[in-house]
This record gives C-alpha cells, structure tokens and sequence, in this order.
C-alpha cells in the first residue's frame, strides 16, 4: 500500500482555485493501493480528502487525517481514520515520516516546516508549481547540500500522477 501524504495551505490560506484543484487531484489518486496521509484539517487537505471520497475507488479507510489536537471533532468530514496526537505542529514531522512520497501545493509556514522535514527524512515532494506559496517557492531547489533532487516540481496532475504511479 503506497502511503501519498498531502501538504498545503489550512483553511485560512486556501484560495477557491486550489480547493478546486484539490478535489481533481484527489479524485484522479484514489485507488485500491494507495491511501492517503494528511494533518487533518481543512483548506488542501480536505479538498483532497474530499475528492478521494468522490473518486469510485475509494475504499473506509482510505483518508488519514493526522491531527495537531486531541479533539477528534476537528477533522475535516471526509477523514476516514482521525489520530489526535495532542502534539500541535509537531504533528508534521509524523506526517512526513509516515508518507512514502508528498504532494505540495501551496503553503505557508505549516508546508515549509514539513517541507523541510520531508528534505532531511529524504522523501521526495512534489511541489505544484501552479500556485503562490512555499510548495511553487522551493519546487527544484535543493535546502542545502546533503541532498538533491527531492523537491520535484509538477505543474499538472498527470505530472503527479506519472511520479505516483512510477515511483
């Protein structure tokens, strides 16, 4: 089972547009083999989440919200499985550690703190380039000099699709 962990703007900081292409992204994922990681909450995180639960392969079990409280309550309606760690922003580290590949897009100081530790955990993201924020920033830089290669910028979601399914 391939694990697929979703990083972007909160509810806050998420425009219609990329809600929008949230729902397509998570639509176009969805499959028997994959499930999808996420912390939880609303903006890119439930469009996604959203669209795996519209897409015909989807399965209970399949979303996986990764909570920053304890209250269960807080999860977007369309998270199949809550953790509440109770642990804040330290979530994000479990997130990135428990995806074998990220997607980005978008992102304010959440997706860059998760961003960075997807770099020194050594797991490849791929950062849309088709919106403003940390994911479009950092698409195709290195952080520094122990890696390379790891922040893949994607401008489509038959980009993201190719690396899913390939990599």
């Amino acid at each position: 089972m391939k694990k697929i962990g979703i990083i972007g703007p909160n509810k806050t900081m998420c425009n219609k547009q990329l809600y929008t292409f949230g729902v397509q992204i998570g639509k176009k994922i969805a499959s028997k083999d994959r499930i999808i990681l996420c912390g939880g909450l609303g903006g890119f995180m439930e469009a996604v989440c959203r669209g795996v639960k519209q897409s015909g392969n989807t399965f209970n079990g399949q979303t996986v919200g990764i909570l920053p409280d304890e209250n269960e309550s807080a999860a977007n309606p369309f998270v199949d499985i809550m953790i509440p760690t109770g642990i804040g922003i330290a979530r994000n580290v479990i997130l990135i550690r428990s995806s074998d590949i990220i997607i980005a897009a978008g992102g304010g100081a959440g997706t860059l703190s998760e961003i960075a530790f997807a770099w020194q955990l050594g797991k490849r993201v791929l950062c849309v380039t088709l919106f403003e924020g940390w994911a479009e920033e950092l698409a195709g830089q290195n952080l520094d000099n122990r890696k390379s290669g790891l922040l893949i910028p994607v401008n489509s979601i038959e980009e993201i699709l190719q690396y899913i399914t390939n990599g």
